[in-house]
């Protein structure tokens, strides 16, 4: 029973990343789920928030450091959110 509970909730915490696999950009995954005011803002921000981790952690598999490592992660996260 553990198992099944603890996939299921690795699932729902890569349900945000989802749309950024796929290549969707936050503003257009937002445009898609019709998104308005309050709601698209706390979704942006998450959209955002997720992808500057994943692109964190893709800069530090890529060994960047200094200006590069900030470059890299502030285009990535630019990219992603669209």
């Amino acid at each position: 029973m553990r198992p099944v509970v603890l996939c299921s909730l690795v699932v729902a915490a890569l349900m945000p990343l989802a749309s950024y696999a796929e290549g969707m950009t936050c503003n257009a995954s937002a445009a898609e789920k019709k998104l308005a005011g309050a709601a698209k803002t706390s979704f942006l921000k998450k959209c955002e928030r997720d992808a500057a981790a994943v692109c964190t952690t893709s800069a530090a598999e890529k060994k960047l450091a200094g200006a590069a490592k900030n470059s890299f992660t502030k285009k990535c996260t630019k990219d992603a959110v669209g």
